[in-house]
């Protein structure tokens, strides 16, 4: 039923509201019902579009095929509602990648041409709801697909709802972070749509294993500060936190990795290479403009717009494919 995108080895399924309900899966017709009660029913949906069923399971695969559901939309011209929901049910904010895959199936279904305004419900209680993103479509360097603008970031603890563990200076110091590795001793925590906590190493080889991460030792502390309670242990942040690691490269170039909220290690990110890309913007490691970010999944361009010492906008630029 649910139809499979790739964004920079980020994959989402996509499916409509309606298919799920004739599937016998009871989602309110208003999305932001749909947010408030998802409770009720995204378990439900994740185990029937998300799980492997009859496909083969590759070897060092995650439990489930995606990276999560993309549920929309819950109307047939813009602007579009959709819910980002993660395998564990609970919904995100934002995802960089996922209205990347979102905007391509509308066009896939010839909904949408040009740009138009994507808004993302969610069961936040620190971040108003609907959270929207400006999309157009659009050519970069011969490959055809979107920029995202994200609006104005917002930086420090207060941002995110950081509240435990870390003091009001910036960069933080988180000690949960620091007690896995001292090298991960200074992170910038940034808001683009969702919350963000960017770890600054020094070194590439300080960069986490994405297959580590995986691994118990290092994905249960890791889960404990990124997932939310009762998955997680609320610490720094009681709504959970997207972890990002960043190490510095010449040029306007940073590599990256990810272990999000929700989810866990993943090969790409799009509204993480945001954040990756404003923090070490704030760290002076890049100058404004256009940034390249590399992770495992691929390289995402995000162009930031700066006055003096004020990040006015940041956009995303990704392009996605439909799976066979």
């Amino acid at each position: 039923m649910a139809l499979f995108y790739d964004a920079r080895g980020n994959i989402y399924g996509v499916v409509s509201p309606a298919a799920l309900r004739y599937a016998g899966i009871a989602v309110p017709e208003c999305a932001a019902l749909a947010a408030r009660t998802r409770s009720n029913w995204t378990s439900s949906a994740i185990a029937a579009e998300c799980s492997w069923g009859s496909l083969p399971r590759p070897a060092g695969a995650k439990a489930h095929r995606c990276d999560g559901l993309l549920v929309g939309p819950f109307q047939a011209e813009p602007p579009f509602d959709l819910l980002i929901v993660n395998t564990d049910g609970s919904l995100a904010e934002r995802s960089g990648n996922g209205l990347t895959i979102f905007a391509q199936a509308l066009t896939d279904q010839s909904l949408m041409s040009g740009a138009c305004e994507l808004r993302v419900h969610h069961d936040k209680p620190d971040v108003l709801s609907p959270v929207t993103t400006r999309v157009e479509a659009a050519v970069r360097e011969q490959v055809a697909g979107f920029w995202l603008e994200l609006g104005v970031p917002g930086f420090g603890p207060e941002a995110v709802g950081a509240q435990t563990g870390v003091d009001e200076t910036e960069p933080s110091h988180v000690s949960e972070l620091a007690a896995i590795n001292p090298q991960w001793a200074t992170s910038q925590f940034v808001r683009v749509g969702n919350p963000h906590c960017v770890t600054l190493v020094e070194q590439v080889s300080a960069l986490p294993d994405n297959l580590k991460m995986q691994q118990p030792a290092l994905y249960e502390p890791l889960k404990a500060i990124a997932f939310a309670p009762p998955a997680g242990g609320g610490r720094p942040c009681a709504a959970g936190i997207n972890l990002q690691w960043a190490a510095r490269q010449p040029g306007n170039r940073v590599f990256a990795r990810v272990f999000e909220r929700g989810e866990g290690p993943t090969a790409s990110s799009g509204t993480s290479a945001s954040a990756v890309a404003c923090a070490a913007w704030r760290a002076g490691w890049i100058e404004s403009g256009e940034v390249e970010v590399v992770m495992p999944g691929g390289i995402a361009p995000v162009r930031l717009q700066t006055d003096g010492e004020t990040v006015l906008s940041v956009s995303l630029f990704g392009a996605a494919r439909l799976q066979a």
